[in-house]
C-alpha cells in the first residue's frame, strides 16, 4: 500500500469532465511531479486530494484512509496541505497572522511558536518582517509565504501548486532548492510545477497528465530522457 493513493479519478465542472480517470500513487519521502500543459487536470487533481472539489468518481486514500468524501478542513487535519496556485494570501493581514491561519486546526500553542521560528529559519525574510502587511512583498516573498504557511499545519504530505509561476529564475531556484530541503526533513511533496524541466529534475517519481488522464509515468530521470516528454513539455524537439 502506498502513502498516497488517487485511483481512477474522476471530476467535472458542471457537464465539463476536467479530469477523466487520473491514477498515481506517492511514497512517503518522496517529491512526486505531475506535469501536462494548462488545462490537462493537474489544478483540479490537487483541489480534489484537498477537499476543495468532490470527485464523480475514483478514490483518494493516505495511509489507507479514504479522504474522497471528507470536508476539506478534516483532510487538513489528517496531514494534507495545500500551497494553491496564486499564492491565496490575505494581503492586509501581517507574515505571522498569514502564517497562523495555517495552524488554525491546532491547540498547541508551544509547538506553534516552534514552528514560526522553524519557518522564519527557513525563509529568513519572513522572521525580518513578520508584521508586515502581505500585501507589501515581491511574489517570491510572498510564494515563501504561502508554502511556510502550509507548513505550519505540520502536513504529512505538502502539495505545491505552481509555486515558481510568475517568479525570477533566481527566485525559482530558491524555491525549488526549499522544496529539496523538505524532502531531506522527511516531508512528502506533491508537486504540480509548469517548469517541466526543474520539476522533472527535482522528482523522485512524476507523471504526466494529458487532457485529464495519466498518460506517462516514471522516474524524473526516466521522462526527462523520454522523447515524448521531450518534444511535448521541455521544447526539444526530436531528431527525424
Amino acid at each position: 500500500m502506498s502513502f498516497l493513493e488517487v485511483r481512477d479519478l474522476t471530476v467535472a465542472y458542471g457537464a465539463i469532465q476536467a479530469v477523466r480517470g487520473v491514477s498515481f500513487t506517492v511514497e512517503q519521502g518522496q517529491i512526486v511531479s505531475l506535469i501536462g500543459s494548462n488545462g490537462a487536470g493537474k489544478t483540479t487533481t490537487l483541489r480534489t486530494i484537498s477537499g476543495l472539489l468532490r470527485p464523480v468518481s475514483g478514490e483518494v486514500l493516505l495511509d489507507g484512509e479514504a479522504l474522497h468524501a471528507l470536508p476539506a478542513h478534516e483532510i487538513l487535519a489528517r496531514g494534507v496541505a495545500h500551497s494553491p496556485e496564486g499564492r491565496r494570501l490575505f494581503a492586509r493581514m501581517t507574515v505571522e497572522e498569514n502564517l497562523r491561519l495555517g495552524a488554525y486546526t491546532r491547540r498547541d500553542e508551544h509547538g506553534i511558536v516552534e514552528d514560526l521560528d522553524r519557518i522564519y529559519a527557513l525563509f529568513p525574510v519572513l522572521g525580518e518582517r513578520r508584521r508586515n502587511k502581505a500585501g507589501l512583498f515581491s511574489g517570491g516573498e510572498q510564494q515563501m509565504l504561502a508554502i511556510g504557511r502550509a507548513l505550519m499545519s505540520r502536513p504529512k504530505l505538502l502539495m505545491l501548486d505552481e509555486p515558481s509561476m510568475g517568479l525570477s529564475p533566481i527566485m525559482t531556484q530558491k524555491i525549488l532548492e526549499t522544496v529539496r530541503e523538505l524532502r531531506a526533513t522527511g516531508t512528502t511533496v506533491l508537486l504540480v510545477e509548469q517548469n517541466a524541466l526543474a520539476a522533472l529534475a527535482l522528482s523522485d517519481r512524476a507523471y504526466v497528465i494529458d487532457l485529464g488522464r495519466t498518460t506517462l509515468s516514471g522516474s524524473g530521470a526516466e521522462l526527462l530522457a523520454d522523447p515524448r516528454v521531450q518534444e511535448a513539455y521541455l521544447g526539444e524537439g526530436v531528431a527525424s
